[in-house]
């Protein structure tokens, strides 16, 4: 089997202040705003090199969405920073009337994302995001994996027409995919074919999968790993494909099981090919402080809650 190399451990939010930085130098109609938290989106080399493009709104984050909104009338494309709490439970409202009802092009990056941020607790670890932004019609939303996954998006989506949810992290985590890759929206990437079951997972779940793929190899365990980085729209074929082969899918996220990842895998398997699945996602609940290690390991969100959902959902077959 395929085995993937850690480079180096970064986090995801400095791969998205390394694209922004290299988008303010490729292509004018780029804007960035931030809501007082510059230096936890990694926008400083932004803001320094170009700041009659940066706006610093303070502790405003709706007006920040309204603001954005306004500049895509007149050709900017606008990328607005803050946690992914602020950037989407709090200005809900005006992301849904100004942004995807108006289809304008604002791309909402939103870091600390999920139980990894950490010590500062339930009230700042947002669970629900991606659900929260996968039902606004028109939104395309993405989960990237590690550092050059999340530079590679942050590129993209600027070419990209319309509305874009872009999520990642605080910690620093494995970096493993390619530098420079092409990152194509909507389409997943497999990582490592396999016949016994289908791990599919998105953000910092990816390397978890990874992880847990070798050590059910070393059981006799074949397992197909697929790296979904585009919630919305879902790569529907990849899955499909999958299943065919291994007749049972695990789905993994740092998110609730309500409303993300696996609830949109669930929804096609149902349409199209009924298939046994099980969930490594948050069970209904908030987060809490401590580590991100100590986190992931309490909400089931790591390489042994992945295999243990794997020998269970094939146990189904």
């Amino acid at each position: 089997m395929k085995k993937y190399t850690d480079s180096g451990k970064k986090d995801t939010r400095s791969g998205f202040g390394a694209g922004l930085t290299e988008l303010g130098k490729t292509n004018e109609d780029v804007v960035a705003l931030c809501a007082d938290l510059t230096g936890s989106l990694k926008m400083d080399e932004f803001k320094e090199n170009h700041p009659e493009r940066f706006y610093q709104v303070g502790i405003a984050e709706a007006n920040m969405m309204g603001m954005a909104a306004g500049m895509t009338i007149g050709g900017k494309i606008p990328f607005t920073g803050t946690f992914a709490n602020f950037s989407t439970g709090r200005v809900y409202d005006q992301i849904r009337q100004s942004i995807a009802y108006s289809g304008k092009n604002v791309k909402i990056c939103a870091s600390h994302a999920g139980v990894t941020l950490g010590e500062d607790g339930a009230t700042h670890q947002i669970l629900e995001d991606l659900g929260l932004m996968k039902m606004l019609p028109g939104m395309t939303v993405i989960n990237t994996c590690d550092y050059n996954q999340t530079k590679a998006a942050t590129l993209a989506v600027a070419e990209h027409q319309g509305p874009v949810y872009l999520r990642f992290g605080r910690p620093k985590v494995a970096n493993f995919t390619p530098e420079n890759q092409n990152f194509e929206i909507g389409k997943a990437v497999h990582l490592q074919e396999g016949t016994d079951v289908t791990l599919v997972a998105t953000g910092h779940l990816v390397w978890e999968a990874l992880q847990a793929a070798e050590k059910l190899h070393e059981e006799g365990i074949s397992a197909e790993v697929i790296n979904i980085h585009t919630i919305k729209p879902l790569d529907n074929k990849a899955i499909l494909d999958s299943v065919t082969k291994t007749g049972c899918i695990v789905t993994a996220e740092e998110h609730n099981y309500l409303g993300g990842l696996g609830e949109s895998v669930s929804r096609v398997l149902a349409k199209n090919a009924p298939t046994p699945q099980e969930f490594v996602a948050t069970q209904d609940t908030f987060g809490e402080s401590g580590t991100p290690e100590q986190l992931m390991e309490k909400y089931g969100l790591n390489a042994n809650a992945i295999i243990k959902a794997a020998k269970k959902v094939i146990s189904r077959k």
